[in-house]
């Protein structure tokens, strides 16, 4: 595994305490969801369950470092509007004017902060589960095309989609 030379941002979205029920009782853990990235457009979600929260947190840590996304980040925004699904939950991501910030719940705002998205505007549809919730926004993310991708994919120069995007914009 190759070092990482930048320094990993995280952030906890969610800890709950799960139980297993046994013939000798209750054996309680926690289960810890946590978003890692590098703030400069890598970011990813993980799970870590354990007897104590710093160990869980590790574990997600470790989890989520390992699922690392891509985002194409644009002048602190998205390129374009996305829908992301996961389970029960869905999410809409639209790009944002500069000044705008992070219009966000908890759990979609923590993602988008960790991936380095400084202006984005988001709404949380169907199911608010921190988990699924996390996991549609890294689908979203997935689904991102920059222009680069897309003019290659067509065989132009970024400069022919950039001006068709401003013409459709009038």
């Amino acid at each position: 595994m190759p070092s990482v030379t930048t320094e990993i941002l995280q952030e906890v979205i969610d800890i709950r305490r799960v139980g297993k029920v046994t013939k000798g009782g209750k054996r309680l853990r926690f289960r810890v969801v946590v978003v890692a990235g590098d703030g400069a457009g890598r970011v990813g979600v993980g799970v870590g369950k354990s007897v104590e929260i710093p160990q869980a947190v590790q574990q997600g840590i470790r989890d989520a470092m390992k699922r690392l996304v891509n985002v194409p980040v644009r002048n602190g925004t998205i390129p374009h509007e996305v829908r992301g699904e996961f389970g029960a939950a869905k999410v809409l991501l639209k790009p944002a004017y500069p000044g705008t910030g992070v219009i966000a719940g908890r759990t979609v705002g923590a993602v988008c902060r960790v991936a380095g998205i400084k202006d984005i505007l988001t709404k949380a549809l169907r199911s608010t589960n921190p988990l699924n919730l996390a996991r549609a926004t890294l689908d979203a993310f997935a689904k991102l095309e920059s222009p680069e991708m897309v003019a290659a994919r067509r065989d132009k120069k970024v400069e022919d989609i950039v001006e068709v995007e401003d013409d459709e914009n009038r």
